[in-house]
């Protein structure tokens, strides 16, 4: 399993590739992202886009990160998810726990999205999208 970590804008992207098999890669994972919310991180997308397979050790590793980012108030999306792996996901019913999109700019629009939601949106977007809202149309 190799792992890239970059930022788009305030959104750390873990952009897995590889099989996802028992072994270290679970605890590696686990380390990488709790080393992301450390260092302040509060949009996570984990992109599965170049991950042919998965077995229990990365379900394991799923459903132990959404536990860490749910109590950290972390946004979780996962992306780019194979019919493979989200089989996987849907047969143990893990599915129903994420949000799941196709691909990383969808992943994007979604936690806009939340962040709209939770009021963890910047104030000036927040403040352009209250105008917008006010200023309807002239009677």
């Amino acid at each position: 399993m190799r792992i890239e970590v970059r930022f788009n804008d305030d959104v750390a992207v873990m952009a897995l590739s590889g099989k996802f098999l028992a072994g270290s890669d679970g605890p590696f994972l686990r380390q990488k992202v709790a080393d992301l919310l450390e260092a302040g991180t509060r949009k996570l997308v984990i992109d599965f886009a170049e991950v042919p397979y998965i077995d229990s050790t990365g379900l394991g590793f799923l459903a132990g990160c959404r536990t860490t980012t749910q109590q950290a108030g972390v946004a979780l999306v996962l992306s780019g998810l194979n019919q493979h792996v989200r089989k996987v996901l849907d047969s143990v019913q893990l599915s129903q726990f994420f949000t799941i999109v196709r691909d990383e700019a969808a992943a994007m629009t979604e936690l806009g999205k939340i962040a709209a939601a939770s009021g963890t949106e910047p104030a000036p977007a927040r403040e352009a999208k209250a105008k917008k809202r006010s200023s309807g149309p002239a009677r």
